[in-house]
């Protein structure tokens, strides 16, 4: 049986539309989490979502989809985590994230 041991999970949501200078915002967040040694992120795309203004994005209809949801998800110690909210404020003052204490088990193949 695997160990567990406590994490953070942290979710950033954005839009396909956020930008960082001339790169989409969840490419420079994903950049930044592997340069500050995170064990490991995935962006994970929406097919249909809104935010605060009640805009619905969606793709059903290809020709008006545009600034679908996107989600950055990052899993890791809770001190790594709280590091890459700090640069992420500075990134992208104003997003909205969610954290979560988590618990972490890997599990290896028994020979």
């Amino acid at each position: 049986m695997a160990e567990s041991e406590l994490a953070t999970r942290l979710v950033v949501f954005l839009t396909e539309d956020d930008r960082s200078g001339h790169r989409s915002l969840y490419e420079a967040l994903l950049k930044l989490a592997r340069e500050q040694g995170l064990a490991g992120a995935t962006v994970w795309r929406g097919v249909e979502g809104f935010g605060a203004a009640g805009i619905v994005r969606t793709s059903r209809f290809p020709d008006a989809a545009s600034g679908l949801p996107v989600m950055l998800e990052v899993i890791d110690t809770p001190e790594k985590v709280e590091s890459f909210l700090d640069a992420l404020a500075e990134l992208a003052p104003g997003t909205f994230v969610t954290r979560e204490d988590v618990r972490v088990s890997r599990y290896s193949k028994q020979a």
